[in-house]
């Protein structure tokens, strides 16, 4: 025989249960489940970044924190790509977070490098342009990197030579040839970003370029093409007609 007093407690601690279990619980199974059924198109940028910050934060609600990140910081690349110590000055935002944030960014940029390097660089153009956006686009200080090719210009060496200001880097033409000879490189890629976000060339990009091109020229280097990359696009001297 059933106790209608036991049966009564029993319901009551079930119901007090249910009002003890925080309310993320339900939301991130939700998210959880979303994300499984529809993939990645189905969930917004703080939605995503929630997702990869369910195991830095396991017992917290984390909607707050990935919205605030994602209007600090512009967008979901944004956020994997901002400097650490920004990412420090969120209330909420720890080491364990920055190092997760920072995980994702890597595998991403490795991705990306894997895709660009399978085949000849100059016949899987899209891929490198996919892998030098993912590396530099949204980097808040200009880098200038240069990619070295052999004579069947296939990617030797994926290197950063300068890093500079938010607005200038210092390139020295005679120091890429060099490298290049020393690697053996018969062709380059030059890259680098503007942290406006605007890749559009300046004056001093397009004379720094010729001026690489004129030293590597005699000595049988070529230079392919200078890919200036921004978080708003990308440009192509080359593409533009300006080398």
């Amino acid at each position: 025989m059933v106790d209608p007093f036991r049966a009564d407690e029993e319901a009551d601690n079930a119901r007090g249960l249910a009002e003890a279990a925080p309310h993320y619980h339900g939301h991130r199974e939700r998210l959880r489940e979303r994300f499984r059924k529809a993939g990645e198109d189905a969930v917004s940028d703080y939605e995503l970044l929630e997702l990869v910050l369910f195991r830095s934060i396991p017992r917290a609600d984390i909607k707050p924190l990935a919205k605030q990140l994602v209007a600090k910081f512009g967008s979901f690349a944004e956020v994997l790509a901002a400097p650490r110590a920004r990412l420090k000055e969120i209330k909420g935002v720890g080491d364990a977070v920055i190092d997760d944030l920072k995980i994702v960014h890597a595998s991403a940029k490795r991705i990306a490098r894997g895709e660009a390097v399978k085949r000849p660089v100059l016949s899987s153009w899209s891929s490198v342009i996919d892998y030098c956006r993912a590396a530099m686009a949204y980097e808040d200080k200009e880098q200038f990197r240069l990619l070295f090719l052999d004579k069947r210009n296939q990617l030797i060496a994926d290197e950063v030579q300068q890093k500079g200001t938010v607005d200038h880097t210092p390139v020295y033409p005679r120091e890429v040839v060099k490298r290049a000879l020393e690697l053996s490189a018969t062709a380059l890629i030059l890259v680098h970003n503007h942290p406006s976000g605007d890749p559009t060339p300046s004056r001093a990009d397009i004379q720094m370029t010729q001026a690489i091109i004129e030293v590597a020229k005699p000595l049988g280097i070529a230079v392919h093409d200078h890919i200036i990359v921004g978080k708003d696009g990308h440009a192509s001297l080359k593409g533009l007609k300006l080398i």
